[in-house]
């Protein structure tokens, strides 16, 4: 269940949601790490529009030959656009890479493209990415509202833990769990989904578990310090 509650972004959501349902004509990047709830926040919103999403990945859009890259960008749109569906386009780094870095000339014809298929799009188009830092200026300076996802925060880790224990049938008064918490860092939404997932075929017997498991997820990323994600 996606709450937004439980997503860290510095922006309303909940507003912004309101405000495309007023005007559902707009241009949106949403950067930062991997599970923070930016692909989960386009499907609730085209849900919440009463719109069908239309997503489109990398692997999807990125073809083997000259000219192919660009034509599947330009029908990626034009399906949205006939089907009133919101677009959403997963790892859009892979199409906007900062031009002046370029060494082919499709890299900068393939940008051309997206820019050109933005600004003429009539719908919501929603671009996520965990690389902020390497994207076209141009591009960037097209988006109308540019949205940071972030790592939970210690409040928002406890509320989340408390509704999944809940959920899970699993005891949580004891007084050590918050620090237990407070002590994992980096956390995202995405964590808490795996650590559900893998509850349905591995129950966890308590809370603690619960916690050990969400440590051990925290375990796999690359990162170990706080990544920054910026212009």
């Amino acid at each position: 269940m996606y709450d937004p509650a439980f997503i860290s972004a510095d922006v309303d959501l909940a507003a912004l949601t309101d405000g495309l349902t007023a005007q559902p004509n707009a241009r949106l990047c949403l950067y930062g790490p991997p599970g923070t709830g930016k692909t989960a926040y386009g499907h609730w919103l085209a849900k919440q529009l009463n719109k069908p999403l239309l997503l489109k990945r990398a692997s999807d859009l990125l073809g083997a030959y000259v000219g192919e890259n660009e034509q599947n960008i330009a029908k990626a749109f034009k399906q949205a656009e006939e089907q009133g569906a919101v677009l959403l386009i997963d790892e859009v780094d892979s199409f906007l890479s900062d031009r002046r870095g370029a060494q082919r000339s499709w890299e900068v014809s393939m940008v051309n493209e997206m820019l050109t298929q933005m600004e003429s799009f009539s719908g919501i188009f929603i671009a996520s990415t965990n690389l902020m830092d390497g994207l076209d200026q141009a591009a960037l300076r097209r988006f109308d509202l540019k949205a940071k996802f972030d790592f939970l925060s210690t409040e928002q880790v406890w509320k989340l833990f408390v509704r999944h224990c809940k959920q899970l049938d699993l005891p949580h008064r004891k007084k050590t769990l918050p620090q237990q918490l407070a002590a994992l860092e980096y956390l995202t939404p995405g964590d808490f989904a795996a650590v559900a997932r893998m509850s349905r075929f591995s129950p966890l017997q308590s809370a603690e578990a619960f916690i050990q498991a969400l440590k051990n997820e925290a375990s796999h990323k690359e990162q170990t310090k706080k990544q920054k994600f910026g212009f």
